[in-house]
């Protein structure tokens, strides 16, 4: 498994966790304020947009196991969401947000990304790192 593949695999893995159990401590006020500020809707496209591209550049890997798959995966919908962040009116997210009453069962969005924190985290401590990346 090269170092790049592990590296991101614990990064990713540990911010995701943090970042989910960070919300369900917070609730789901945060969440529906943060989507109806532009600004920072638009400071989380361009830091989503600019990950993506970063990984995806770095590390476009389709072979050689499933964490390498899922690491690249996750920079792909990280770019995927920058764009669709980027082109889409923040009215409209924020009218999304709305419409799918997330104060009510927010939690259930956030158990796919705690989950593939959990699995990105366990992958890439428990991969064997080669000298050569």
């Amino acid at each position: 498994m090269s170092r790049l593949t592990v590296f991101l695999a614990r990064s990713i893995g540990l911010f995701t966790i943090l970042l989910t159990a960070g919300f369900l401590v917070r609730g789901s006020a945060i969440i529906e304020t943060t989507a109806a500020d532009v600004p920072v809707m638009l400071a989380y496209a361009i830091i989503s947009l600019a990950m993506g591209a970063a990984m995806i550049v770095g590390h476009n890997v389709w072979s050689g196991g499933a964490l390498p798959v899922v690491v690249t995966l996750v920079g792909w919908l990280a770019l995927a969401k920058g764009l669709l962040l980027l082109c889409v009116a923040p009215e409209a997210v924020a009218g999304l947000v709305a419409a799918m009453r997330y104060g009510g069962h927010y939690y259930l969005s956030l158990v796919p990304a705690f989950f593939i924190g959990l699995y990105l985290t366990w992958a890439g401590f428990a991969a064997q790192t080669s000298r050569v990346s």
